[in-house]
């Protein structure tokens, strides 16, 4: 089964002064504005952080974070591996639509590492360099690699589409009085979000055409099935997160909390900040300082932040050793396998 490619080949770039062909400043002009708008995101959070700081009672914080009994740091970091474990799971999908052989035992280690990676230092780094540099030494050339890396995207993303869209259409998030982004304009970006999810499924099931070619790169829809799985696997992640959150802000209901997670989230992710530093705190205080204290919300991210983002992170760098150390061993094995099973030589990396 062959998966859509999220890189593609560039391809040769006509003479800038032929008819039709936009001018060759204009690029320059959009990624200066786009520096300028992320300077002054920066900018704005870390004056709002500021401000938050000098506000807040941090003998408040420490109390709470002195309070957590070691029951309950326990159950959120069973959370935390749990949702790791259903991150991981991704990449056996991946697999699937990406028709390459390698065992789950190898998957699901080298996906824990990315996730880590991902969430502390960044996609370009977690998602994109550590997938590629660990799946090639392991034996899988560029193109699988590819569509495993996309497949996987695609996957957290579509779950986030059609949770984010149901718990905003069903007016879940209770929002302070007075914030701008309101509860009904929070419930059409819910319905809009749906209706993108449901669109992808729809094309899956119905569409007659399987695969398009985009710039060289074959694009090829899953099976209903596979879409299906994705649409669970992704939301469940993103369920457990919020569910690691909520066990450690227990004064705030389980359904705001994951609004605001998700909300945060993808803040996070447009504004490029490695782990979302300052964002998720920003906007977790800003929406729920009307149902509990800020310092105790500060408390519950900093815990928070150690549970699912530091430790996590610990024990992918262990493994990510153990990985470079096991990996010609593992990819001799691999190759031994392929020629066995009379599987063409992957391209490489």
């Amino acid at each position: 089964m062959k998966a859509a490619a999220s890189a593609y080949s560039p391809s040769e770039a006509p003479p800038t002064d032929a008819p039709g062909v936009p001018d060759a400043k204009k690029p320059d002009r959009f990624r200066w504005l786009k520096r300028i708008v992320t300077l002054a995101f920066f900018i704005f959070v870390a004056v709002m952080l500021y401000v938050m700081a000098k506000k807040l009672d941090w003998d408040e914080v420490m109390t709470t974070l002195r309070e957590y009994k070691s029951q309950t740091l326990l159950i959120a970091t069973a959370v935390t591996l749990l949702s790791y474990f259903v991150y991981s799971t991704f990449d056996l999908l991946g697999r699937a639509y990406s028709g390459h052989h390698l065992p789950s035992r190898q998957i699901l280690p080298l996906t824990f590492v990315c996730y880590a990676f991902n969430l502390n230092l960044g996609s370009w780094v977690g998602s994109v360099a550590f997938r590629y540099r660990l799946y090639s030494r392991l034996g899988l050339g560029a193109e699988q690699i590819t569509r495993v890396l996309s497949f996987s995207l695609l996957t957290n993303w579509l779950g986030y589409i059609l949770l984010a869209g149901m718990v905003f259409a069903m007016r879940l998030v209770q929002l302070p009085e007075g914030w701008k982004i309101g509860t009904d304009t929070l419930q059409i970006i819910g319905f809009v979000l749906i209706v993108i999810g449901v669109a992808y499924l729809a094309a899956c099931r119905f569409s007659k055409r399987r695969s398009w070619t985009v710039r060289g790169r074959e694009i090829n829809l899953p099976t209903m099935r596979l879409a299906l799985v994705q649409v669970c696997l992704g939301a469940a992640n993103w369920i457990l997160m919020a569910l690691v959150m909520a066990i450690l802000l227990p004064k705030v209901g389980y359904p705001t909390v994951l609004g605001v997670l998700l909300i945060s989230s993808i803040a996070g992710a447009i504004a490029h900040i490695p782990a979302g530093l300052g964002v998720i705190e920003a906007i977790f205080i800003g929406m729920l300082q009307h149902q509990a204290s800020k310092g105790s919300i500060l408390g519950a991210l900093i815990a928070y932040r150690f549970i699912y983002f530091l430790l996590p992170l610990l024990i992918a760098t262990v493994m990510y050793l153990v990985l470079e150390a096991r990996a010609k061993k593992l990819r001799q094995r691999n190759i031994a396998k392929r020629k066995t099973d009379g599987e063409p030589e992957p391209e490489t990396v």
